[in-house]
C-alpha cells in the first residue's frame, strides 16, 4: 500500500498544481450554479416543492460530475505514456494495480472535493423552503458513486493509448453508451430490455439517490462498475508492459 500512497500523493499534487484541475472545478461549479438558479430558484423553477428542486439539482449535477470525471481521468496514464515517464514507473518495483489504484484515488479525491464544494446550493433551498438532510446526504452519496464509476471508465480509456484526445473520445463514448442503455431498454422486448435497463449507468440506478431513497442494489451496481473497469485498466497495463 506504500506504493499506492506514493502514486496517490504524486497525482493529487499534479491536480492541485495543474490548470486542468482548476478549469474543471470552475466549469462544474459555474454550470451547476447557473442550472441550479435557472431550474430551481429562478423564474423557470416555478412553484416546485423543495424536494423536487433538490431532485432536479442532483439530476443535472450527476451529468456534470460524469463529464468532470472523464475530463480528470484522461491524463492519468496517457500523459505519462506520451511523455515517456510511465516506462520509468513501470520498470520500478511498483505493480500495475498499485499504479492504477493510486491514480484513480487521486482523481476521485479531487472530484469529490469539487462535488462537495457545491454543497451550499442545496442549503440555499432552505431560505424559502425545507429540505431533508437525508435526501441531501443520499444524493451526494449517489454523486460520488456515479463519479467513481465514470472515473474508472476514464482510467480504462486512458490505459489503452498514449494520446489524450483518443482517451477522451473512448472514455466519453463508453460513458455515453452506458447512459444510453436506458433509452435502448425502452425499445427492446424482454429479457433484453431488463438487461440493458440493469446496465444503464444513470436512469434506473441514480433516480433513487435523487429522491433520497437508498437502495443497496444501486450502491452495489456503481461499485461493481468501478471494480470492473479498474480491473480492465490493470489488465491493459499488464499487456502494455509486455509489448
Amino acid at each position: 500500500m506504500q506504493a499506492v500512497s506514493v502514486v496517490f500523493r504524486r497525482e493529487l499534487a499534479e491536480y492541485v498544481r495543474s490548470v486542468l484541475g482548476y478549469v474543471v472545478a470552475a466549469a462544474v461549479l459555474i454550470l451547476a450554479g447557473l442550472l441550479f438558479y435557472s431550474q430551481g430558484l429562478g423564474p423557470a423553477g416555478g412553484e416546485r416543492l423543495s424536494g423536487e428542486v433538490l431532485a432536479r439539482f442532483f439530476f443535472f449535477m450527476s451529468g456534470l460530475v460524469a463529464i468532470a470525471a472523464i475530463a480528470l481521468s484522461i491524463r492519468l496514464i496517457a500523459e505519462e505514456r506520451q511523455a515517456g515517464t510511465l516506462v520509468l514507473l513501470s520498470t520500478s518495483p511498483v505493480k500495475e494495480w498499485e499504479i492504477v489504484i493510486g491514480k484513480f484515488l487521486s482523481a476521485f479525491v479531487f472530484l469529490a472535493a469539487i462535488t462537495v464544494a457545491s454543497f451550499y446550493m442545496p442549503l440555499l433551498i432552505m431560505v424559502n423552503g425545507k429540505i431533508s438532510i437525508g435526501q441531501v446526504l443520499v444524493g451526494y452519496l449517489g454523486l460520488l458513486l456515479i463519479g467513481s464509476a465514470c472515473l474508472a471508465i476514464g482510467v480504462f480509456a486512458t490505459s489503452l493509448t498514449r494520446h489524450q484526445l483518443v482517451a477522451a473520445v473512448v472514455g466519453s463514448a463508453l460513458t455515453g453508451i452506458m447512459f444510453l442503455f436506458w433509452q435502448l431498454s425502452q425499445v427492446l422486448e424482454p429479457p433484453l430490455s431488463r438487461v440493458f435497463a440493469g446496465l444503464a449507468i444513470h436512469a434506473r440506478h441514480f433516480i433513487g439517490f435523487q429522491t433520497g431513497v437508498l437502495h443497496l442494489r444501486d450502491v452495489v451496481y456503481y461499485l461493481a462498475v468501478t471494480y470492473f473497469f479498474l480491473l480492465l485498466a490493470i489488465k491493459a497495463m499488464e499487456v502494455k508492459r509486455w509489448e
